[in-house]
């Protein structure tokens, strides 16, 4: 995909988020509000000024799906550019792979609708009306093929 990036605004942002599954089964949250709304998504949201993408994975699991999240560890870091009404959006995301706790069974539900769990062929079948962003099929593929890293490629500095 190309785009003439002259003429239209770019955005760049970078998010966190995690491929939780169990009993072979991929956790996704619907969209309940912006151009995302009504789309299937991992637990995954905008990094925090300051804050390390680690802590940004915990706080994105838990906001919009309920789960305590420990990650364990680093599934990937993909780097997605689409075509928006505003123009281009370009977002690096991390997305980490661990343990989830018992649910607390509140999410935010002023920005999710719905917490799901779907066999990996569902989501596959999923198209971009359905699933926020393709890239979640890579990242189902790489998780389901043994792909991780160590947490400790993280390194978060605070400048003063």
């Amino acid at each position: 995909m190309t785009f003439n990036f002259k003429k239209m605004p770019t955005k760049i942002s970078q998010a966190a988020g995690a491929i939780i599954e169990k009993n072979g089964k991929i956790l996704l949250v619907k969209e309940k509000q912006g151009e995302a709304k009504g789309q299937w998504n991992l637990p995954c949201g905008h990094i925090e000024i300051n804050e390390n993408p680690i802590d940004a994975a915990k706080r994105e699991v838990e906001e919009e799906s309920g789960f305590g999240f420990k990650p364990k560890n680093i599934l990937g870091v993909y780097s997605l550019t689409k075509k928006e009404r505003a123009g281009i959006h370009h977002v690096i995301k991390v997305i980490f792979i661990g343990d989830i706790s018992k649910n607390h069974g509140e999410y935010m539900t002023e920005e999710i609708a719905e917490v799901k769990w779907f066999v990996p062929e569902e989501i596959e079948n999923m198209d971009s009306a359905t699933l926020r962003d393709v890239d979640i099929k890579k990242m189902i593929k790489d998780y389901f093929s043994g792909k991780k890293y160590p947490l400790d490629l993280i390194t978060h500095t605070t400048q003063k």
